[in-house]
């Protein structure tokens, strides 16, 4: 490689690094507990799910439960599953029969708790894992500000990543083993940041190519919808699809409700390890009702076998088959192989252990590039100008990335004290503490110190995660895993082990400054 094209490939990664360093390490730091996102809902609420990826429901009752506060008649009424938790999606559409009225006419969406049958809107049902969740994409910006600027940062975080492969590429045999803690500092970081971010690399470079794919498929849609579908959005989702059929509305009501469980139990029968995700009913009580059941199987048993069938309710024929057994088309194996390899939910709780650890790291590789950029650029030639503000925006840099841990482990020790904790309580909490954490930071200016205090805080705060949960809800970790409480007991013991870790390398780094000194 000439030294023209090295220059160019060299600073093209330290620019697009520098200038996404913060957006990434959010997305990175708030995507590695996204991971466990159904997890902390559950830890959250003191819930405990058993069946997985799948809805585990009397259909007949729940839907019995609705016609107390809704009139179904006519109307499409779909249950889905979207999360390991207790929740499941209700989404009731306006009526087809002409002689309705009231909130018949309108759309509902709610969830609904499938043991107590308490029903909440999404802004009620609002919790911390979703919010974590959210935040990795920008979420809590208005739309689609928040959408577009994570799928940039991550597009640009693809050219990072594979132009630093490419400048370490004749190294990185040599000196992937290659460590050097007691030379200097620029050595050092630099060291940690090659080693790190090439182990890291394959998981990096799929969740940049997957990140960027879900944020910026609007603005990869919208040339479409024009220049193939002659402005026909709805043609275009519907070769992808993502709509469900329709069905003509007869006007005439059944004599009796079918049995929606058979359905369900018969599907079941037919493709054994499937799992049912969603139940649509199309124009309910009505002739013309039919029953769409859809879900895949389960992943030990097939990778991507996306199923669905629709039946007619009154002769219980099948009318449309789509079979998760037989080979998965193209489409299908696009659309569901991004999302499980974004996910990473395809391989139980190793799989996802691993990515949250590859999460963290990426988020070390973030911060030691920005140490490396500071301290190539910390030279006496350099004029003292450029120096301070090259030292300040890493000082801003490092109080908002590095903050995030211990108003984390905060935001979850507040969440447990307040149950009732709304949307608006756990903006307030997180963005108001992360605020506050950052301002106290910058203001010391002292980047050894802004490490050591949010090792430290946050250590301390997360030992007390899980003992706020035994105190205020009898949860102890002995407890839930003796119980079998898997969720529960998960967060617990993951935040024990983030700060053991953290403490003990709060300790070191304090012991070798006072060996050193």
């Amino acid at each position: 490689m000439g030294n023209r094209t090295y220059n160019i490939l060299f600073h093209t990664h330290t620019v697009s690094g520098i200038v996404i360093s913060v957006a990434l390490y959010v997305i990175f730091f708030a995507g590695s507990f996204s991971f466990f996102r159904d997890e902390i809902v559950n830890w959250e609420r003191g819930h405990t799910v058993e069946d997985y990826d799948e809805l585990s429901v009397d259909f007949n009752s729940v839907l019995k439960d609705l016609k107390k506060d809704h009139d179904l008649y006519g109307r499409d009424v779909e249950l889905v599953h979207y999360f390991n938790e207790r929740q499941i999606g209700v989404n009731i559409s306006p009526s087809k029969d002409s002689l309705a009225s009231g909130k018949a006419k309108t759309n509902s969406f709610f969830y609904l708790d499938t043991e107590d049958r308490f029903t909440q809107t999404y802004v009620e049902s609002y919790s911390l894992g979703e919010f974590l969740y959210r935040l990795h994409f920008f979420a809590q910006v208005p739309y689609p500000y928040g959408y577009y600027l994570s799928g940039f940062v991550a597009f640009f975080f693809l050219f990072a990543i594979l132009t630093g492969i490419i400048v370490h590429w004749k190294k990185i045999v040599s000196n992937f083993y290659l460590f050097r803690p007691m030379a200097k500092l620029k050595t050092m970081w630099t060291d940690a940041h090659t080693a790190l971010g090439v182990i890291g690399f394959p998981f990096q470079f799929v969740y940049a190519v997957t990140g960027a794919y879900f944020m910026l498929k609007l603005l990869l849609v919208a040339p479409m919808v024009f220049g193939l579908y002659d402005g026909e959005e709805a043609e275009l989702y519907k070769d992808l699809e993502y709509d469900h059929p329709s069905f003509a509305f007869q006007h005439t009501a059944l004599p009796e409700t079918p049995n929606i469980n058979q359905f369900v139990a018969t599907t079941k029968e037919k493709w054994q390890n499937f799992k049912v995700t969603e139940v649509h009913i199309f124009n309910y009580g009505d002739t013309g009702m039919h029953v769409s059941i859809s879900g895949n199987m389960d992943r030990r048993a097939k990778m991507n076998g996306i199923g669905n069938i629709i039946y007619h309710a009154a002769n219980k024929s099948p009318v449309e088959v789509k079979d998760p057994t037989e080979a998965a088309s193209y489409l299908d194996g696009v659309k569901n192989m991004m999302f499980r390899l974004h996910f990473g939910d395809y391989a139980g709780y190793g799989l996802k252990l691993i990515s949250f650890i590859l999460g963290l790291i990426s988020c070390f590789v973030i911060i030691s590039g920005v140490m490396i950029w500071l301290v190539a650029r910390d030279k006496k030639h350099i004029p003292e100008k450029r120096r301070k503000f090259n030292a300040a925006v890493v000082r801003y840099y490092l109080a908002i990335c590095l903050s995030m841990f211990p108003v984390t482990a905060l935001a979850f020790i507040l969440v447990k004290i307040n149950p009732a904790a709304s949307m608006s309580f756990i903006y307030y909490a997180y963005f108001l503490s992360w605020l506050a954490f950052s301002v106290f930071l910058v203001l010391r200016k002292d980047d050894r110190f802004t490490n050591n205090f949010t090792l430290l805080s946050g250590s301390l705060l997360g030992f007390l995660v899980p003992i706020t949960n035994g105190l205020l809800t009898g949860n102890w970790i002995w407890k839930s895993f003796s119980e079998d409480q898997t969720q529960i007991f998960l967060i617990d013991l993951l935040w024990l082990i983030l700060s053991v870790i953290s403490l003990l390398v709060y300790l070191k780094l304090r012991r070798g400054r006072t060996t050193k000194v």
